[in-house]
């Protein structure tokens, strides 16, 4: 039709070289308004990704902010990405088994986390909530150990660092709390640790008002050697601090121990324990023996787990004795060509004390000990 109006009107029909110029012309202009509409149209119905992503960029780099909040591909195309992250990762959560299941879920969440960094109203993957466990005590009773155990349970994320927050940063809020705590499963239970909230007084009161279902977990050790080890520790840092003699006692000859000193203080299991007991139940804390962990760690976490209501996933092939720090460590991790120890800090070679203190250390804890085994209904045998 184009073809025959405008040979008719244009040009003579004896003209046989203008009507094939002009037949020429009129087919190119269809097929470059053909690949038009497939162009534009086609990007209507399926949005290239790597277009729209280019098209923000681009309006970032010229400074159009406002132009790019109401854009719809730069809103829309964000989200779609991070929803698509969290599908994948909860398909490869279904797939893997409990062991990978974890460390697939900490992975995608990484990436997911670090796609959201970039976008405040994007979904989030799993939530901070506060703790439903804490590791409350004592320090240098194995904490940290019975920590970084516990944590490779696929059901149980726990915040590496001690936020000190039940002693020390109290005034700074819940909220300041939560924002501390890594992102989890409904399914799974959210921990720390702080050794130094079982001796707070404070600190019972405090972890109560945030919930009184709040399960704890108390890791005890022969006060003797605690304090010893404690003493360790601080002399590494201050050496010009006196003997541990000195420290430990007001009139060695009398054998009057000085109370006040905090590496003996702790050591008084029940005096701190009663304090606990004003606010929750015996039922509510568990107490796992330092000795154990070292000859039997799979055992003590096998209580640790059951206390928890998980899953006896932690078992004796986790583990293996390092004779050359002279406690156990896990076993290497698929994702790591290292085996997991615990840091040089750990495992000090202590000072050493002389016997006839210890002996007389033994006999002061010893009325405090018998008290604490009645309370617990477990005889830890430090005697």
């Amino acid at each position: 039709m184009a073809y025959r109006f405008l040979s008719s009107r244009i040009v003579p029909s004896s003209n046989r070289l203008s009507r094939r110029f002009i037949f020429i012309f009129t087919i190119s202009l269809c097929f470059m308004y053909l690949c038009y509409s497939i162009i534009f149209c086609s990007g209507t119905i399926m949005p290239n990704q790597r277009l729209e992503d280019h098209r923000c960029v681009h309006l970032k780099n010229m400074g159009s902010k406002k132009l790019l909040q109401k854009s719809h591909y730069c809103t829309i195309s964000a989200k779609a990405r991070v929803i698509s992250d969290e599908t994948r990762a909860v398909g490869l959560l279904n797939l893997t088994g409990n062991q990978s299941k974890h460390s697939a879920f900490q992975k995608t969440q990484d990436v997911v986390d670090h796609k959201q960094s970039n976008n405040s109203n994007s979904p989030k993957y799993g939530n901070k909530k506060l703790p439903n466990a804490l590791i409350v005590g004592v320090k240098k009773g194995g904490t940290r150990a019975v920590l970084e155990f516990i944590r490779i349970h696929p059901d149980v994320r726990a915040l590496g660092t001690e936020p000190h927050f039940f002693d020390r940063n109290y005034d700074k809020g819940l909220d300041w709390y939560r924002g501390l705590m890594p992102r989890t499963l409904d399914s799974q239970i959210t921990m720390e640790k702080t050794p130094s909230y079982f001796v707070t007084r404070e600190a019972p009161r405090r972890i109560s008002n945030m919930s009184r279902e709040t399960k704890l977990i108390v890791v005890v050790r022969n006060p003797v050697t605690r304090a010893i080890s404690d003493y360790t520790q601080t002399l590494s840092k201050k050496p010009d601090i006196p003997s541990f003699e000195e420290l430990a006692f007001k009139n060695r000859s009398q054998g009057i121990v000085d109370t006040s000193w905090n590496a003996i203080r702790i050591g008084m299991y029940i005096l701190h324990l009663e304090n606990w007991l004003q606010y929750f139940r015996l039922s509510q804390i568990h107490f796992v023996s330092g000795e154990r962990l070292i000859t039997d760690p799979a055992g003590e976490l096998g209580r640790v787990q059951d206390f928890l209501g998980l899953k006896r996933i932690i078992t004796d092939k986790h583990f293996y004795f390092n004779r050359t720090k002279g406690f156990p460590c896990l076993k290497k991790p698929e994702s790591s060509s290292q085996p997991r120890c615990l840091g040089k800090s750990k495992g000090r070679t202590h000072v050493q004390i002389d016997q006839e203190v210890i002996e007389q250390l033994r006999e002061f804890y010893r009325p405090f000990n018998v008290k604490f085994y009645e309370m617990v209904g477990h005889d830890f045998r430090w005697d």
